[in-house]
């Protein structure tokens, strides 16, 4: 059984067979498998099975570090406790099946939700007795009306005291460890019958771990009891759990088991996950149910909703005859009175209420059917929720002194202030050079006395905007911010200790990462997004960035500073979709044409190693490499080996490693680190990266390390090198879209090289091949919640 791990791509929603896809070259002659390595940053860049159609039932298995995603609070408004016990049904009434009551459950649950709302939103009753700040405003009220106080003295709001921004707490450094905590390690013993169970179903024994991992304690008897469990494990397909069942139950083992067909729907919607899709359309998902070779695809569906492995959702799309502008009703659950919508229904068209109308049915008002996994669906409510909260807890009275310091600057910038000084969340667009508008918004909050940090999404973003401020203090990674390792650390109720936050590199935020910060704000926070939405989106499920930009819920500040130089100015044509020729007196953009993938990987070397440090100055070490997937004739395996052969020959006695090896370490799904080789023991492989030092266990070598001179676009976005060389091979063209080109090309800061063997489906690319949509339910949760910006 081969375990070989695909990563996938998102496509389409609504075109069920490329609900699942593969977004790389590897429909073209000559593109190899991706590496079962865990390393990729977001598993866009890996290539599908020569052969596949794209569609969900050839879609590869997943990379490593991309088919699971970090520990993230999943958490959504819920009602406080109260007694759910339904009535027991009247006799003669019919019985609700599982599916439908768990349908009922999930629409108490939201009908609790907003009835909770409406009673924060609505009047006080008469006679309730106040407290807090209601209590102190009736007092106040009361001294006035009573003459005790003139209105002036008890209503003007005190000038507030400059508060110091929060010290950077004092931690001693010490080499971080990539090791599991002990407690997360599988018990020896739940090995051990794992493997028992693995080998009586011709499984791979070296899959014990993962299994044992992936199912806890009692994953032998699991399997035993539901063989098709085997597809929870990274890198299984449906065929390979479909061989390990035919093995234990032999004659038993049918392809209309209702085992398999939960086992597959969550899988598939997983695959979606990993895709960028948050859901699925419920037409996208039977058709890929079809093609698994699931007989009936509604049952299957109904079967997953009964077990709570999924949940179904309709999202109201645009009423008929409603204004422009105007927000639809709000996304609801599934009836609970009725089994999920048919499959063959369409694509969700459902019929609202009738209740009430005495004369004529009411309007059809269409909506999409989605189907999800719980973790991604929360995550999606809970930002949605906490998005609100925090435009709509921040006073919105004008503050001389912030529009003082909005005067003092210009452009742009003097609009990104503004909008900052009376919106608890603003969004701010633009390149590399738009940096300096937050870092000035920074500079003006922190003069305030208000304590304010900027978030990047890799350390040498956080080196590159803490050279725009002069200091590191307010300057932090997001992983590290939420880990409680960088950043001001929380207050007493566990909220960052903080009044504004820059999020720079804001469209790689998936919709965990994203819920995550927005549930850690306190009320009153200030939020400012900003990023470049023409690079490619994040490693995870979601397109947070981009549906806040399209939901418009909050003003948006594009910024008019350009990117400087040729290089500046053959990205910003690539982000409009034009590919134009830049004059590069300084040899600061290189058009190297190439034959053939052999000798694409031998002029790589070449610029490497000999070409960019003699015309240039820039040494081996600062240049890096970008190529479209990892396998390939001139994917990262075959390039990174022949970069080390030249520039740092070895055996590779550690684990296919030797000191002074680059290196690109996966700590978490989703995040690429640079770093250094420096040794190894017991402990593990000893690398030096921006962050410090790390000890990577060995056991873990494989899946999250790998050769880092040449990169894949998703795991290269968020920082810069002084030099790039983007090798675009034959093989690499159906790989190739605007937001790779895009991204690809700005990796350099003073110099690109283009080994360009791919002629005219470049430019095709740059001016046809747009991002490939994401199916999300942000945008209706926010119409339902937050007004659109005037």
């Amino acid at each position: 059984m081969s375990t070989e791990p695909e990563t996938t791509e998102s496509a389409e929603p609504g075109k069920p067979e490329d609900a699942v896809r593969s977004g790389t070259p590897t429909d073209a002659p000559g593109a190899g498998r991706p590496d079962a390595h865990g390393a990729d940053a977001g598993g866009a860049d890996a290539e599908a099975a020569p052969g596949t159609d794209g569609s969900p039932d050839t879609t590869g298995t997943t990379d490593a570090d991309t088919s699971e995603t970090s520990d993230t609070s999943e958490t959504s408004e819920t009602s406080e406790p109260a007694d759910t016990t339904e009535p027991a049904p009247a006799e003669g009434s019919p019985q609700l099946s599982e599916a439908e009551a768990e349908l009922l459950a999930q629409k108490l649950e939201r009908e609790r939700i907003e009835q909770r709302k409406a009673e924060k939103k609505g009047p006080i009753a008469s006679g309730t007795k106040l407290s807090g700040q209601a209590a102190d405003l009736l007092a106040a009220v009361r001294a006035v009306e009573s003459g005790e106080k003139p209105v002036a003295a008890v209503f003007a709001e005190p000038r507030p005291a400059p508060r110091r921004p929060a010290p950077e707490p004092v931690r001693r450094p010490q080499p971080a460890s990539a090791a599991p905590a002990p407690s997360d390690a599988p018990a020896p013993h739940t090995v051990d019958g794992a493997r028992r169970v693995l080998t009586e179903g011709s499984a791979p024994e070296a899959l014990a771990p993962q299994v044992a991992a992936a199912l806890g304690e009692g994953a032998e008897d699991l399997l035993r009891e539901d063989p098709w469990q085997l597809l929870r494990v990274t890198g299984v397909r449906p065929e390979q759990a479909d061989g390990f069942a035919r093995a234990l139950l032999g004659a038993e083992c049918r392809p209309d088991d209702e085992r398999r067909a939960r086992a597959v729907t969550v899988w598939l919607l997983e695959q979606a996950a990993l895709a960028g899709h948050t859901a699925l359309e419920l037409s996208a998902l039977a058709t890929a149910l079809a093609r698994q070779g699931v007989p009936d695809a509604d049952a299957a569906v109904q079967a997953t909703l009964a077990e709570g492995e999924a949940l179904v959702f309709q999202d109201a799309l645009d009423e008929p005859g409603a204004r422009p502008g105007t927000a639809p009703s709000a996304p609801s659950p599934a009836p609970a009175a009725s089994p999920a919508p048919s499959a063959t229904a369409g694509d969700g068209a459902g019929e609202t209420d009738a209740e009430g109308e005495q004369d004529e049915a009411e309007e059809e008002r269409p909506v999409r059917v989605l189907v999800g996994l719980e973790r991604y669906a929360l995550a999606e409510e809970s930002l949605a929720d906490g998005l609100a909260r925090i435009v709509n807890s921040l006073s919105k009275e004008p503050s001389p002194e912030w529009e003082a310091a909005a005067a003092a600057a210009a452009g742009s910038t003097a609009e990104l202030i503004r909008a900052a000084a009376g919106h608890g969340l603003v969004l701010h667009t633009g390149g590399e050079a738009s940096r300096a508008e937050p870092a000035a918004l920074l500079t003006v909050a922190r003069g305030l006395g208000l304590r304010a940090v900027a978030a990047c999404h890799t350390p040498d973003g956080r080196r590159r905007f803490a050279a725009l401020l002069g200091a590191e203090d307010p300057v932090v990674t997001v992983p590290g911010l939420l880990a409680g390792t960088e950043g001001p650390g929380r207050d007493a109720e566990g909220a960052l200790d903080l009044d504004v936050l820059v999020v720079l590199d804001a469209p790689q935020l998936d919709v965990e990462g994203a819920a995550m910060i927005v549930e850690s704000l306190p009320d009153g926070a200030r939020l400012v997004l900003s990023g470049d939405p023409a690079v490619l989106w994040s490693a995870g499920p979601g397109r947070v960035f981009a549906d806040l930009l399209a939901a418009r819920t909050c003003p948006q500040v594009a910024s008019r500073t350009p990117d400087p130089g040729p290089l500046g100015e053959l990205v910003s044509g690539v982000g409009i979709g034009e590919l134009n020729q830049v004059d590069a007196p300084g040899k600061e953009i290189v058009i190297v044409p190439v034959r053939d993938a052999g000798e694409a990987v031998h002029r790589t070397v070449q610029l490497v190693a000999d070409s960019v440090p003699r015309a240039l100055g820039v040494p081996p070490e600062d240049t890096v490499v970008i190529t479209p997937g990892h396998g390939g004739a001139a994917g990262t395996r075959v390039l990174n080996a022949a970069l080390k052969e030249r520039l740092n020959p070895g055996p590779g006695r550690f684990g296919g490693f030797d000191p002074g090896d680059r290196v690109a370490y996966s700590p978490a799904p989703g995040r690429t680190v640079p770093g250094q080789v420096v040794g190894a023991d017991a402990e593990g492989l000893h690398l030096s990266c921006a962050d410090g030092a790390v000890v990577v266990p060995k056991e873990r070598v494989e899946q999250a390390v790998r050769h880092g001179w040449a990169l894949t676009a998703h795991q290269a976005v968020g920082s810069r090198w002084p030099a790039a060389v983007v090798v675009l091979p034959g093989d690499a063209a159906q790989a190739l879209s605007r937001p790779w080109v895009y991204t690809a090309f700005g990796r350099g800061e003073r110099h690109l090289s283009v080994v360009h063997g791919v002629e005219q489906a470049l430019p095709r690319a740059v001016a046809e091949v747009t991002a490939k949509p994401r199916t999300t339910r942000l945008p209706a949760l926010l119409r339902s919640q937050v007004p659109a910006a005037q």
